[in-house]
């Protein structure tokens, strides 16, 4: 079966190792000139190492990233509001949480792409798709070529997809009303204390930092504000730094250790969940098919999650690409609602501007159950997934701690 990818980042290079795994020969189509450098890090979560330990990856991700064993939270006062105990999630689960550079793990994915004889073909925009006379998907590229496969994935992102807009009608990115400045950091000394990932809350505001080694540290600093006044200024890192100039260190330390021309200002939109996610021999994954918020954690994760589901969906498969569609769309349709939900309400409470809001937010996260929330992450996220501590979703009921920032 011949298989065409649109898109060359973690979703479409994923999907593509998956398939190449089951013996199928799928080429990617990156709309880039180049690999993508965009983005600042991911956390890779137990759920995402699991699939990359299937890739055969981890050993690579091991190398290049972070392994950190807490997440604290303070607020912009810097008293402390409890946090995460990863160990324990990474125990309960199975497998490790690991902090990595985006354009690293990008660099991870490529090199196993072309190990695998993947062909990866950068330059290659889709303008469009539109069906043929035979009732296939032929997706139309800016320089004029075509290509019809048997099967086209459409895995190009949450901005301008073009796979999404063939399968929905529409793939109008929704603004969330904040933004994030994200940057990486390093210098000649450490920057902080130890590989772990801190979260500063304030009214409408936010910090987090990620370490990946202590001198190397990946961050995003977000504020509430309308979309009109979402757009960059001259000098972002002077605007970030008197921003966050009162809040506690690392942050002031972090933000001088970023090069102006590294930090770039986003203005963070998500997408609605589909109703569904195929059309014709066109299939969805990733941010095409579900784009959460970052405060959901689990952008990455759940893009590399489609990958494994949707390789066994296809190897097991007895009936046409229909059946498939279906049987895949039925296994990650109800977890990535629930995560995108669950990182809309959190960002609904961590951008509040209100005080009395705010300390009611803080003051119920301090008294949360660390085991419980370790308890309540493991169910959700390990759901779908044969690994420790998944759930079927019954389990979920009442979870979205959400409180983990993938910074993406």
């Amino acid at each position: 079966m011949e298989i065409g990818i649109l898109g060359g980042g973690i979703a479409g290079l994923s999907v593509a190792l998956a398939l190449r795994k089951q013996g199928y020969n799928p080429r990617v189509y990156e709309r880039r000139a180049v690999p993508a450098t965009m983005g600042a890090g991911v956390t890779l979560w137990p759920n995402a190492s699991f699939v990359l330990d299937e890739l055969g990856l981890l050993q690579d991700i091991e190398a290049i990233g972070g392994r950190p064993l807490t997440m604290r939270r303070q607020d912009a006062a810097g008293n402390a509001l409890g946090g995460l105990d990863i160990g324990l999630l990474d125990r309960t689960m199975g497998y490790p949480t690991y902090t990595v550079l985006r354009r690293h793990l990008q660099e991870v994915l490529l090199d196993h792409a072309a190990r695998a004889g993947i062909a990866v073909e950068f330059g290659r925009r889709a303008v469009g798709i539109e069906l043929n006379a035979h009732g296939r998907a032929v997706a139309h590229f800016e320089n004029g070529a075509s290509i019809c496969p048997d099967l086209l994935i459409g895995a190009d992102g949450r901005m301008e997809s073009v796979a999404r807009k063939f399968v929905a009608g529409d793939n109008t990115p929704i603004y969330q009303g904040f933004v994030n400045w994200i940057g990486v950091a390093q210098g000649s000394h450490p920057l902080v204390d130890d590989i772990s990932i801190q979260d500063f809350w304030g009214a409408g505001e936010r910090f987090g930092c990620v370490a990946v080694r202590p001198e190397l540290v990946y961050w995003a600093a977000a504020q509430a504000r309308p979309l009109n006044e979402a757009t960059p200024t001259a000098d972002m890192r002077k605007e970030v730094e008197n921003l966050f100039a009162k809040w506690p260190e690392p942050v002031s330390r972090i933000i001088n250790a970023t090069p102006e021309n590294a930090i770039r200002l986003i203005a963070v939109h998500d997408l609605e969940p589909l109703h569904t996610w195929s059309r014709a021999n066109v299939l969805l994954v990733g941010d095409a098919a579900h784009a959460p918020l970052p405060t959901s954690g689990q952008g990455a994760c759940q893009a590399l999650e489609d990958a494994w589901h949707l390789a066994r969906c296809l190897d097991g498969g007895s009936g046409g690409l229909e059946e498939i569609f279906q049987v895949f769309a039925k296994i990650r349709a109800p977890k990535t609602a629930r995560l995108a939900e669950q990182g809309r309400v959190f960002a609904r409470g961590l951008f509040a501007t209100d005080p009395e809001t705010c300390r009611i937010r803080n003051e119920r996260v301090k008294a949360s159950d660390p085991v419980r929330d370790v308890q309540v992450l493991a169910a959700g996220w390990g759901q779908g997934l044969p690994m420790s501590g998944g759930a079927d979703s019954r389990s979920m009921a009442g979870g979205g701690f959400g409180s983990l920032y993938s910074l993406e």
